[in-house]
Order: structure tokens, then C-alpha cells, then sequence
């Protein structure tokens, strides 16, 4: 909020600089089916002001967090605590998702993107068309039982069509859903590692070694088994393969 408020206040100039050379700050006016459309300046600040949000939204409405959560949790279960390097990981996952959501902004792209810079539509129109895309993308990835629950804790009346389910509603839905699916696939990459350590520290255990940390034996096993298996090939494609790709 402070830096939207920040954004507006070192806009103003701008504002009251246009004015005074004859270029409207507010300017609103109707066409004849009705839709409203905004002056080109009021478009800039709406655009300027939705730029503070988009790393939120990239983080919560796009399949950044089920990636992210996921190659932290391998990096956990194979032992290393800083190799991949958190930009690293952030770096591929973002690339994830760019692959990952290319249908998706390709629908925004054409279905609101073009035709708002062709004036074909106006800014409220392609904001609708463009939610659209991703509104469809979260409602696949979300559990029933989520959106439930989010549902009845705000009040929110029962619809008879998935579109009619408010972005208040579909966005937390789909954060938790979303962690449920990520922690259930770190789940599933744990075990095959934590058998190794198991095995390691038995034996560390039986030949009366127990002042050997079993991390240190077991680490270069799990890194083996991991490239002979080549994982990050099947963890990438099994990351893919969950969005339906």
C-alpha cells in the first residue's frame, strides 16, 4: 500500500503537468453501447499501479508456488543447504512457469492484449476477457473441498456457474490447494532419500561409528542415485505433467 501511495504522489506532477498543456488528467466518457472508457492518462496510472502487484501475482496465481516449494523441498531431502542457490531455483522456476503458463498468456494475448491496443475494446473490457484465462487455469487446480471452505468462511452464496466465483474466493483456494500438491509431491521425493539415510546410519551404527555423522556418507550416495536416475528431468516433468501439460 505504502508503495502505491508513493507511485500516485510522484505521478502528480505528471498529472498537473499535462493538464496544463491542454491534455485532460480525468477524463471519462461513454460510447453509445454503453462502455465506459478512461483518458489515456488515467490508463497510464492504472497501469503503473498494477505493476505493484505483479509479483504477487506471479507468486499466487500461476504455478510459481507449487515449483518453488518443490525444488526447496528436493534440495532439503538431498542434504545440500545452499547448492542450488536460492536464485537459482528461483531462476528456473520462474522459467517453469513462463513454459508452464504460455497457454494462458497466449489467450490474453489475443483475447484482450491485441484487441485493447488495436481500440478494439476498452480498459474494463480487457480486464474482464484477460481474467478469464486465468480464472479457468486456477479453477482446474483447485480442490472442490478448498473452494468450499473459503466459500463458507466468506459468506459467499452458493453459484450455479464457476465463473461466477469472485477472484477473493478463487485466489486463496487455489494457494492452498496448490500447497497441498506441492508438499504431496515433496513427500513423495523424500522417501527414496531418507531410505538412504536410513541405510547409512544403520550401518554406521552397526560397525560402531556413531560419531560419524551419517549426512556426510550419505550425502554422495543420494547426489549418485539422483544423476543415474536424471532427476531433475523427471522432477521438471512431473511438474509439468500435474498442471495437465
Amino acid at each position: 500500500m505504502i508503495r502505491v501511495l508513493l507511485l500516485l504522489l510522484g505521478m502528480l506532477p505528471m498529472l498537473v503537468q499535462a493538464a496544463d498543456v491542454g491534455i485532460p488528467a480525468v477524463s471519462v466518457t461513454t460510447t453509445e453501447d454503453g462502455e465506459t472508457n478512461y483518458s489515456v492518462t488515467i490508463q497510464i496510472l492504472a497501469l503503473m499501479t498494477m505493476l505493484t502487484f505483479l509479483p504477487a501475482m506471479v507468486m499466487m496465481m500461476t504455478s510459481f508456488a507449487r515449483i518453488i516449494i518443490v525444488f526447496s523441498i528436493l534440495r532439503q531431502a538431498l542434504g545440500l543447504q545452499q547448492t542450488p542457490s536460492n536464485q537459482i531455483l528461483v531462476g528456473i522456476a520462474l522459467f517453469l512457469t513462463l513454459f508452464i503458463m504460455t497457454p494462458v498468456l497466449d489467450q490474453v494475448y489475443e483475447g484482450a492484449v491485441q484487441p485493447y491496443m488495436n481500440a478494439e475494446i476498452g480498459l474494463v473490457a480487457a480486464l474482464e476477457q484477460g481474467s478469464g484465462p486465468f480464472r479457468e487455469f486456477m479453477m482446474m487446480q483447485t480442490r472442490e473441498s478448498d473452494l468450499e471452505l473459503f466459500m463458507r468462511i466468506s459468506d459467499t452464496p452458493a453459484v450455479e456457474n464457476p465463473d461466477q466465483v469472485p477472484f477473493s474466493v478463487l485466489v486463496p483456494a487455489f494457494v492452498t490447494s496448490e500447497l497441498k500438491t506441492a508438499f504431496q509431491i515433496g513427500f513423495m521425493l523424500f522417501v527414496p532419500f531418507l531410505i538412504i539415510d536410513l541405510v547409512v546410519a544403520s550401518i554406521l551404527m552397526a560397525m560402531g561409528m556413531m560419531m560419524l555423522s551419517p549426512v556426510i556418507i550419505s550425502l554422495p550416495f543420494k547426489i549418485m542415485l539422483f544423476v543415474l536416475v536424471d532427476g531433475w528431468a523427471l522432477v521438471i516433468g512431473t511438474l509439468a505433467a500435474s498442471f495437465g501439460l
